[in-house]
């Protein structure tokens, strides 16, 4: 049995000053993550923070710009089936809804979203050796069993990857991060949030451990005409992703004059690469020009065994999801056939 304190919070600054002078304490929120974490041993912290009631963490309000801001205590499932979410940012709310199940998308939050880790088989077994857990100590998936690993970002140290389906539909909706400190707020675009392993595998985002998330910004810019998210998985449900794909297209006069694409189950982060989304600037929305950004997306792309075929599979998957984001009513109606 593992002794701890709780403690129940009702403002921002008591909760930061809490994480800041009590050591080994973690936030609490809708605990989905922390509890698996704790329960497989890899975690154990000494004091919990309940921030449930902090409810500035809990508003969601259109600003004057017209972007849209999310709080960090709401639940994936009141994002995904919000009405503004919904006509505005469609591409977020599929890809909340293609994730976990309707019981964890009740109680997970989108902060807590944002910070959950691996799946990495290797990682979740204390008994095993593992970088991102105990550094320094090897990366046994490297030769090991891989098939759910990243071919994009890796590093000597982990091959993991973020399991997010959430994350992928915000990495294309380009959001922002809102986190608060001891020292103030601050905003973090989510291409830089999350981070690489490199050397320090252990670092899984650019959030100080002192510093409390508290709502995510989405643009103006929402895609609500053009988009699709595919996620191929071993089976059709509660399966994180072998390959997520999160496309937004603006369209004007038969030619595309913007595109984002971000991949998930690739990669340590959501994957992006700008320079494929600004070659399909003034193209035709064709299999051709897909094809051709594919190849940009997926290049240097390394697998490390049992999962090579993710190398092939992402280029069909992006290919076919651009084509998809092309008219997504005949992409979402039901009994559709994500077929590549």
């Amino acid at each position: 049995m593992n002794n701890f304190k709780y403690l129940k919070i009702s403002n921002s600054e008591e909760a930061l000053h809490n994480i800041s002078n009590l050591q080994n304490s973690k936030f609490l929120a809708g605990g989905t993550n922390l509890i698996d974490l704790w329960k497989y041993d890899l975690l154990n912290p000494d004091t919990l923070i309940d921030i449930n009631e902090l409810q500035d963490l809990t508003t969601e309000n259109e600003t004057a710009d017209g972007s849209f801001f999310l709080g960090a205590l709401l639940t994936n499932a009141e994002t995904a089936h919000h009405p503004v979410v919904e006509e505005k940012y469609p591409l977020l709310s599929r890809s909340i809804l293609a994730g976990a199940s309707a019981q964890i998308r009740n109680s997970a939050t989108n902060g807590g979203n944002l910070l959950q880790k691996t799946r990495c088989y290797y990682f979740y077994d204390a008994a095993l050796p593992c970088n991102k857990r105990n550094p320094g100590s090897g990366c046994p998936a490297i030769e090991g069993s891989n098939r759910m690993h990243a071919i994009l970002g890796t590093s000597e140290k982990c091959i993991a990857v973020f399991p997010s389906d959430m994350c992928v539909g915000l990495a294309a909706l380009e959001a922002v991060i809102q986190v608060k400190g001891l020292n103030g707020e601050r905003l973090i675009k989510f291409e830089d949030f999350h981070t690489l392993p490199g050397e320090t595998p252990e670092i899984d985002n650019t959030l100080a451990e002192d510093e409390l998330i508290t709502g995510i910004i989405l643009p103006k810019e929402g895609f609500a005409e053009n988009f699709s998210y595919l996620k191929l998985r071993d089976r059709s449900s509660y399966a994180f992703a072998l390959i997520s794909v999160a496309t937004g297209l603006k369209l004007e006069n038969g030619l595309i004059k913007k595109a984002r694409i971000a991949l998930g189950g690739i990669a340590h982060k959501p994957w992006r690469v700008k320079e494929a989304e600004d070659f399909l600037i003034d193209k035709k929305p064709d299999e051709e020009n897909f094809r051709t950004a594919a190849e940009m997306i997926i290049k240097g792309a390394k697998g490390f065994g049992d999962n090579d075929f993710k190398i092939e599979l992402s280029k069909k998957a992006i290919v076919r999801n651009c084509l998809m984001a092309l008219d997504p009513t005949e992409s979402q109606r039901p009994g559709a056939k994500p077929a590549l």
